[in-house]
């Protein structure tokens, strides 16, 4: 399964909560682009000199960093990646690695929300952590990197019939609620397909 939403969608929350109720593991790319940094490995090396002026990091770098992740045993039983595959050369990456170890996507969840709104939030977060590279400018210019390569990584999902959309504003108990029946749906499209 994939989660799929713009910076501050709540990706990263729901996709907890989702890897909880299913008992499959929430694979994030941040948390993968972090460790790596963290680790001061070759790939992280890379990836910070993207990540610190808000761009993506570039597909080579982050193909590399994902195969690695899902090559690991705690993915065989099922898993949900947040934050990849944002780019067409990404599903067709990923298309590729699922091939491999004999997997595919039963649901590909879009968490939506209006800009300004995520705006809002993710300023909020970073007062509250002390986030000196989330400013305006960075976060729109995000948003904008995340709407232009993303549209058609979302319509391409929509071709196989595997995309469902979530509105992503509200509660977070509310949201989950969404998320969850929208899942249930979905996997029962899939089965019945």
């Amino acid at each position: 399964m994939l989660i799929i939403g713009p910076p501050g969608s709540g990706k990263g929350t729901q996709a907890e909560r989702i890897s909880e109720r299913l008992g499959v593991v929430a694979i994030s790319t941040g948390d993968i682009f972090r460790a790596n940094v963290k680790g001061g490995t070759p790939l992280g090396i890379e990836a910070r000199k993207y990540m610190d002026v808000g761009d993506f990091v570039p597909d080579s770098v982050t193909n590399e960093m994902v195969r690695s992740r899902l090559s690991q045993d705690d993915v065989e039983t099922g898993f949900l990646l947040d934050g990849y595959p944002r780019t067409e050369a990404q599903v067709d990456y990923l298309d590729e690695i699922l091939a491999n170890g004999d997997q595919k996507l039963e649901v590909v969840l879009q968490l939506t929300a209006d800009d300004d709104e995520l705006v809002h939030r993710l300023l909020g977060r970073a007062r509250e952590t002390g986030s000196s590279d989330d400013n305006e400018a960075v976060i729109r210019h995000r948003l904008d990197l995340y709407h232009e390569q993303t549209e058609a990584v979302v319509a391409k999902y929509a071709e196989r019939g595997i995309l469902t959309r979530v509105d992503g504003i509200g509660g977070v108990d509310e949201v989950t609620d969404r998320v969850m029946m929208a899942v249930d749906n979905q996997k029962k499209v899939t089965v019945a397909n």
